[in-house]
């Protein structure tokens, strides 16, 4: 047994989540690759068809659109959010760049669960637009959500199509991902592994975005609303290994995943996190350049480009309920188990 394989099934005998999925590898594709558990905790095996709600690892892939776009012109890291949504001019967010959004430096605040009072779509991205900012622009980074589903709505203004339309075209058709949907369909859903026993719905979540802001806002966000399998998530940490094959030129893609807020409280890149130098989720092993992103469910995804290697780990560890912290330690060793793993053994099978 791998050492991640090891690990994942201790958390699981642990009741960290009920089930793990991960892969490790390089930009020739896995080196190790598995599954442990079930897709609840009364439910079947997995079986590496699993679709899983990736949560906040939808941010870099709506990252990779707005950085597409980029490339197109269809828009620029300097362009305002007022020149491209109307309805923001003369308020405080007018000014705040594409750049700023990407790099969590807008001082929007951020995880404000206004699902809460905003039950429409409408009346949440209202709330949104009238949410006071919490840190002069430029001056912090501060994890907002908000932020990125603003650049969600940017990216669907400035291209002229939904976000979902952006994801397929932008991402997963140069990849060949099958199965990374917002809104999965009746076929993925009976593939999903189960989420919280929501409170707020009154019911186990499963095949629907967990993400509450999401769901008010239909289940497309910048934010969150991702579902994706474990082939799919290899295939883009392989083309994230790669240097972004496929999906950007290699400037854009630098361009993209180096450090841009050193100067700052936190180390960010652009829509992907960067590895801090204490408490990173990447662990103690990934090198100083890697960057990745972590999801609220117990998703991430995180590349090392100076080792070429990526790191794919899928949990559910907000089922039955979001209550713990244990997924922070597992998280952190799994990626040093990753960063050691050997690279010269046979490759495993793919699903």
């Amino acid at each position: 047994m791998s050492a991640p394989a090891e690990l994942l099934a201790g958390a699981r005998a642990r009741r960290v989540f009920s089930g793990a999925a991960w892969s490790v590898g390089d930009a020739r594709g896995p080196l190790d690759r598995g599954w442990t558990g079930t897709r609840s905790w009364e439910g079947p095996p997995l079986d590496g068809t699993d679709v899983w709600d990736l949560a906040s690892v939808t941010k870099p892939v709506a990252g990779l659109v707005v950085m597409a776009l980029a490339e197109r012109g269809a828009l620029g890291l300097d362009s305002t959010v007022g020149a491209h949504l109307p309805e923001y001019r003369g308020g405080d967010k007018a000014e705040l760049t594409v750049g700023q959004l990407l790099a969590h430096t807008s001082g929007i605040p951020g995880q404000v669960p206004l699902y809460r009072d905003h039950p429409t779509r409408a009346s949440l991205l209202e709330a949104v637009r009238l949410l006071p900012l919490t840190a002069k622009p430029g001056t912090r980074v501060q994890y907002s959500s908000q932020g990125l589903i603003i650049l969600g709505l940017i990216a669907e203004a400035a291209a002229g199509q939904p976000l979902d339309a952006l994801v397929a075209e932008l991402v997963c058709a140069p990849l060949g991902l099958r199965d990374t949907v917002f809104r999965p369909d009746a076929g993925r859903r009976a593939r999903a592994v189960a989420t919280e026993d929501c409170p707020w719905r009154g019911r186990l979540v499963v095949g629907e975005v967990h993400d509450e802001n999401a769901v008010v806002l239909g289940g497309v966000g910048g934010h969150a609303g991702l579902f994706s399998t474990l082939a799919d998530m290899e295939r883009l940490g392989t083309a994230l290994a790669a240097g972004g094959r496929g999906l950007l030129r290699s400037d854009t893609f630098a361009l993209m995943t180096a450090a841009h807020t050193d100067h700052l409280n936190e180390r960010r890149a652009l829509a992907w996190q960067g590895r801090d130098p204490a408490g990173s989720p990447a662990g103690e092993k990934f090198g100083p350049k890697s960057y990745g992103h972590t999801g609220f469910t117990g998703t991430s995804l995180w590349v090392d480009p100076e080792a070429g290697r990526y790191a794919v780990l899928l949990t559910n560890r907000v089922h039955p309920t979001r209550t713990g912290e244990s997924i922070t330690g597992v998280r952190r060793a799994f990626h040093d188990a990753a960063a050691t793993l050997r690279a010269d053994a046979p490759p495993p099978p793919r699903a």
